[in-house]
């Protein structure tokens, strides 16, 4: 469920006064993740490694207050519900928009992914669970290796966005560097760094 909040009542009203009406209130920022657990488990349990990337995403994503918050249009929406989006290539060779819903549990999120990645490629038809939501964006370019990518400060879409490309094999451990954008009113750098660091964790400790 989603409800629009009185920033003035909330711990973002500073943030908000000071970024709702900036020209660019959209932060950036890049870290190089080690994966090699997850490349492993991909491999040891035949699982998607994208999947296992969302669910990790999610997880640290959930342990952030600040995620449960998002400046839509003018005002500040508050959420009981985080849900990760992936782009899919559908049947037409095309990219649609796929929005996953997370509630903390790997089999149930890999089998959602799995329902509603599919789903989306055969109807080209976007999910969009924005409505009811937090949604956190994804896109892995997984043709090349890339070392960071800066996403468009539109002011219709101010979502958090992870994107990364294609893990880099280093002696006898694999490496993502990814970036992350985010909207000043929703968070600060402690609280992406923060989150990047749970993200890490997660990553590590995925059993």
């Amino acid at each position: 469920m989603a409800k629009e909040i009185d920033p003035r009542k909330s711990k973002r009203a500073a943030a908000f006064e000071l970024w709702m009406k900036a020209p660019n209130p959209m932060v950036t920022f890049f870290k190089t993740m080690d994966v090699t657990n997850l490349v492993k488990a991909s491999s040891r349990k035949h699982l998607k490694f994208n999947m296992l990337m969302g669910y990790c995403i999610g997880k640290a994503a959930k342990a952030v207050d600040e995620f449960y918050l998002l400046p839509v249009g003018d005002k500040l929406i508050q959420y009981d519900a985080i849900a990760v989006n992936t782009m899919v290539k559908n049947k037409k060779g095309e990219v649609s928009s796929c929005d996953i819903p997370f509630t903390g549990d790997l089999e149930e999120f890999n089998g959602d992914y799995l329902k509603y990645t599919k789903q989306v490629a055969e109807t080209c038809m976007d999910r969009d669970l924005s409505e009811n939501c937090m949604v956190i964006g994804t896109s892995a370019i997984v043709d090349t290796e890339i070392d960071g990518a800066v996403g468009m400060n539109s002011g219709v879409f101010n979502n958090p966005f992870i994107i990364w490309g294609r893990y880099k094999k280093k002696f006898f451990r694999y490496y993502l560097p990814i970036s992350f954008q985010f909207h000043h009113t929703q968070m600060d750098g402690a609280h992406a760094g923060r989150f990047l660091a749970l993200m890490q964790l997660e990553i590590s400790n995925l059993k």
